[in-house]
């Protein structure tokens, strides 16, 4: 299980993903062709502008290097960034994936009474 940090990244969306492209890619192409998997890619919150090249990143990613796993995460909270990526490594059909994290916690599932 390897966790990347994204980031900080810039506001606009396009230079956000531009960055992304040409400075951290290389890295993270460069971890799954070492055999990291599954890998979780973590970014900082941001506007839903950014939702469209995050997750063609991700998909992307799953694709090229299948088997190996790639999901991504937008959040803040280290704590909930780890607890996801856990849960992430025991869902080995879970690839390809771009989840915002509320850090929050799931709490109690509740069941219908009856």
């Amino acid at each position: 299980m390897e966790l990347l940090h994204a980031g900080p990244l810039a506001d606009d969306p396009l230079d956000a993903a531009a960055d992304f492209h040409a400075r951290l890619l290389p890295g993270v192409e460069a971890t799954l062709s070492a055999g990291a998997d599954p890998l979780t890619l973590v970014f900082l919150p941001a506007s839903h502008g950014h939702r469209a090249w995050r997750l063609a990143v991700v998909q992307g990613l799953a694709r090229r290097f299948a088997p190996s796993r790639v999901n991504a995460l937008e959040c803040e909270s280290e704590a909930a960034a780890d607890a996801a990526a856990r849960w992430l490594a025991g869902a080995p059909g879970v690839t390809g994936q771009l989840l915002p994290l509320d850090g929050n916690g799931a709490g109690p599932v509740v069941y219908p009474a009856g």
